[in-house]
């Protein structure tokens, strides 16, 4: 170690690391990396130290590679999942926003039919973004909506179908057995269906993100993260834990409440805001 970047120096990269909530799994792996670069050669400077840790972070964000599976027909199926209040129909608003833009054609599902207010929701972001929308009653089957809507996209020739599905805690397994209906009904309309899994984390939940996250892929298939509420005081380290311990691709960041507030994610600007 040089005179300075010592160890203190790294014990306090190392709280800083842990209240950003990458996790103590995480964060021991960036410190002994760091040490070990230092045994090796010497860090000159608190600049090199954090340049050092930079390109770390954004070569953990950077390895899951799973692009999402680019279906042989149209449509392409993305469910949304995660627990209520992460705002995953607000995401599916402005997903088809972002579609949109790029000149998809977009259809949504309300599938989420446990929850009266959210078939409202989803229509008020619907007529937003200048998309249709197909819906059942509350307390109809998902399986049963997801099959007109995909029969819709189908003879309509759409590109994208986004659903919204029931904010399901892990425990709930009536909920997470629907979903496995929904997965079957997908796959027998569509090949390769649903293409994309996406679970809508809100970057304020830390360490509680990664545990949800880690049940989701394992009862749900998820391909990736939609990170939501990362406007605020949220660092969202957590992301970091999640790309590293579950191998899972950040696909889409929101970063405030308009329309146009949802952006790709590049892990270069994630990680400059992070260390800011």
């Amino acid at each position: 170690m040089t005179r300075v970047v010592d160890e203190s120096a790294l014990d306090e990269l190392e709280a800083a690391l842990l209240t950003s909530d990458l996790g103590v799994q995480t964060t021991t792996a960036i410190l002994d990396a760091l040490r070990d670069h230092a045994r090796h050669q010497a860090i000159e400077s608190g600049a090199e130290l954090r340049q050092l840790l930079k390109e770390q972070l954004i070569a953990i964000l950077s390895a899951p590679q799973g692009a999402a599976a680019t279906p042989q027909v149209s449509p392409k199926v993305t469910f949304l999942v995660g627990v209520n209040g992460t705002g995953k129909t607000t995401s599916i608003g402005k997903l088809a926003a972002f579609s949109r833009a790029q000149n998809r054609s977009v259809l949504l599902c309300a599938a989420d039919t446990f929850r009266a207010a959210a078939i409202e929701q989803l229509e008020i972001w619907a007529s937003r973004s200048g998309v249709e929308m197909i819906k059942t009653r509350p307390g109809g089957d998902p399986a049963a909506v997801l099959y007109d809507a995909i029969s819709a996209a189908k003879s309509r020739s759409i590109d994208e179908l986004y659903v919204d599905t029931a904010g399901r805690l892990h425990t709930k397994t009536g909920l997470m057995d629907e979903l496995d209906k929904m997965r079957r009904t997908a796959q027998r309309l569509v090949p390769g269906a649903p293409h994309e899994v996406l679970l809508v984390m809100d970057a304020t939940t830390g360490q509680n993100g990664l545990q949800q996250a880690r049940l989701f892929t394992q009862s749900a298939g998820v391909t990736g993260i939609l990170l939501t509420k990362l406007d605020g005081t949220a660092k969202g380290g957590i992301t970091v834990a999640i790309a590293r311990e579950l191998n899972l691709p950040v696909r889409y960041v929101g970063v405030g409440e308009k329309m146009t507030d949802l952006l790709e994610f590049s892990p270069t600007e994630f990680v400059d805001s992070l260390l800011e």
